[in-house]
């Protein structure tokens, strides 16, 4: 990990997780996410502390453990800190139990929990708002980030620093993962419009170690969402004959001789679901119950 200068008072922790930083006038300073858990957040504060940096305030862009495991070393070590996301990641962090039911379906399976459950209950301090929101007297616009999840939120500092969390993947993590995971994709297809309308100077995503400027960012745009079209388009060939949910699943997997251990396989398996409720609302995809299978087509 090392912090990097992008301009003015905007820093970023290079990590697994890309950690934003704004330091107030005070030194005290904003986080931007804070990693995958206590360790790391352990190596933030270290990387912080080094540089004279006080964390006190933390803005959650959504409740993936990735983007919030620290919170609770940054609570316990740090007292006084505030943490802040929106209405809708809230519930999540505060109920981490249900990310991992929504890509079962029903109670988790231990390998589920070990992987998305911290085991600390973490309360939210403040929920932030779509458009200009005043964080220790400095004004931040929060940006709707919506289809990673429900309540994704994006950050953008006066110095022209914008950060998308999870709104968009980079040209390496594409190549490595292919499909994104989204639990929505119509609103996934309105995020990819509304970043192409931003208008800042750098923009940082979370699994990236590249900054983009402007127009960067537009080609980014257009290479995830050429992406994301591909394998809709791919879905709607497959659903010519009638399959199940699992089958579709089955055949993108083999197509495009994807790697998956079992929480890639409930990440893809969520996708694909996403994918089908988009067909089903948008492009007359159909279904219909026979010998216990519910099939698509």
């Amino acid at each position: 990990m090392e912090i990097n200068k992008i301009k003015g008072n905007t820093y970023y922790i290079v990590s697994g997780t890309n950690i934003g930083v704004f330091l107030f006038k005070d030194r005290y300073a904003l986080l931007i996410d804070t990693g995958n858990n206590n360790q790391q957040g352990r190596k933030i504060s270290e990387i912080l502390k080094e540089n004279n940096i006080n964390p006190k305030y933390i803005v959650n862009t959504h409740h993936h453990i990735d983007h919030m495991g620290g919170d609770c070393f940054f609570k316990e070590h740090f007292p006084g800190s505030i943490i802040y996301t929106t209405q809708k990641e809230k519930i999540y962090m505060e109920n981490d139990e249900l990310f991992c039911m929504q890509l079962y379906g029903a109670s988790p399976i231990k390998e589920l929990r070990k992987n998305f459950m911290n085991g600390k209950k973490l309360s939210v301090d403040d929920v932030l708002n779509e458009g200009m929101e005043k964080i220790n007297n400095e004004k931040f616009e929060v940006i709707s980030l919506h289809g990673h999840t429900e309540g994704q939120l994006g950050i953008a500092t006066r110095d022209g620093v914008c950060f998308l969390a999870d709104a968009l993947m980079g040209e390496e993590t594409l190549k490595k993962y292919k499909i994104p995971f989204l639990t929505d994709i119509q609103k996934q297809l309105d995020t990819y419009e509304k970043i192409q309308n931003l208008d800042y100077d750098t923009y940082i995503l979370s699994h990236s170690q590249k900054t983009y400027d402007q127009r960067a960012i537009k080609n980014l745009v257009k290479v995830n969402k050429e992406n994301l079209q591909k394998y809709i388009d791919l879905s709607k060939e497959l659903l010519q004959q009638p399959k199940t949910r699992e089958e579709l699943l089955e055949e993108i997997i083999i197509l495009e001789e994807l790697q998956v251990d079992f929480k890639e396989y409930h990440f893809l398996y969520t996708t694909i679901g996403a994918i089908l409720s988009y067909l089903y609302e948008k492009q007359g995809l159909k279904f219909q119950i026979e010998n216990g299978k519910l099939y698509y087509y």
